[in-house]
């Protein structure tokens, strides 16, 4: 049976086989990988096509560091209340932060009320087909720029969430993890990978995303279910457990993010400015609860109004 081939020790420390390497493994993973995904792919609301470009802009910056699950009722409401980047551009920033509700990293929702903003005062409220205009708005990064890119316009890139790191690694690279911060090699791989056609690499772009998230899991992959079984470097090398630095989990109870976030639930379920003494209620240890407080006007999640009273922010943050 035909075979990646072996990933050399060289190879792994540097995050990846050659090019040549991952070229040849294309051949071996693009056919079962583009018919999984196309029996196994979910019915999700923004791969349809009335989603649009936005609706695919919206669910990417939502599913940074947040599972589906918790994404598909709050994109459902925020879609529905701002179908288009004017729409959302139109309110204040605050109204953002407050419709983000419990998603958690909410600078996110900033951004993407900043990217909406430029989107409407610069590209005619048009989510711009372009990789490099989508990569010069507010809050875009190359991962966003690319996905929605390859996503809502069938473009030819690479896209490379934790996911699809995580599948390359296994079945290219043969390593149980890819490297904490994206490596030089795994981008030299991802785009050796790449089909050469438009529309074929972008269904390989959310193929190999979706085998991470429903089979090729972090924890317990689902090996006996995955499509390229025969082929997958990590488990022809025995599985071999992650020998790199140690994968800690995120600690939530008694940070200053659980903090932050018992502070902005106060302000977003409150009409009107919020004095100090409700604020103060929610968190006991006073130098805790002023650090993170600090920390949400810094990043403009919060604005200090007269009389010690705070509320979500009407203007957008300063660039920083």
């Amino acid at each position: 049976m035909p075979r990646i081939p072996e990933t050399t020790d060289a190879a792994r420390s540097t995050g990846g086989p050659n090019a040549a390497d991952a070229a040849r493994a294309a051949g071996l993973l693009h056919e079962p990988i583009l018919d999984w995904f196309e029996e196994n792919a979910r019915d999700l609301p923004w791969r349809r096509p009335e989603a649009g470009p936005w609706g695919v802009m919206v669910s990417e910056f939502m599913l940074q560091q947040t599972p589906v699950s918790r994404v598909l009722p709050v994109y459902e409401q925020w879609t529905a209340r701002w179908p288009t980047p004017a729409a959302l551009a139109a309110e204040p920033p605050g109204e953002a932060v407050r419709a983000w509700g419990r998603l958690g990293y909410p600078r996110r929702a900033l951004r993407l009320h900043a990217a909406a903003t430029a989107i409407t005062e610069t590209h005619g409220g048009e989510v711009p087909e372009d990789h490099a205009a989508l990569l010069a708005l507010p809050g875009v990064g190359e991962y966003t720029a690319a996905a929605v890119a390859s996503f809502a316009f069938g473009q030819r890139h690479a896209v490379m969430d934790t996911n699809v790191r995580r599948v390359f690694a296994r079945a290219v690279t043969g390593v149980e993890y890819p490297a904490n911060a994206t490596t030089a090699a795994e981008r030299r791989t991802a785009h050796a990978l790449l089909p050469d056609d438009e529309a074929t690499a972008a269904r390989w772009a959310a193929a190999t995303m979706e085998l991470g998230a429903l089979v090729c899991t972090a924890r317990s992959p689902q090996c006996a279910r995955c499509p390229v079984l025969a082929h997958c470097s990590w488990r022809l090398a025995g599985s071999p457990p992650h020998d790199g630095p140690p994968r800690r989990g995120q600690t939530y109870a008694g940070t200053d993010r659980q903090v932050r976030g018992k502070l902005l639930a106060v302000l977003r379920e409150a009409t009107g400015p919020v004095p100090q003494a409700a604020l103060d209620a929610v968190w006991d240890e006073p130098v805790q609860r002023a650090r993170a407080l600090d920390g949400l006007v810094a990043d403009g999640l919060v604005e200090p109004v007269a009389d010690g009273m705070y509320r979500l922010p009407l203007a957008p943050a300063a660039p920083r």
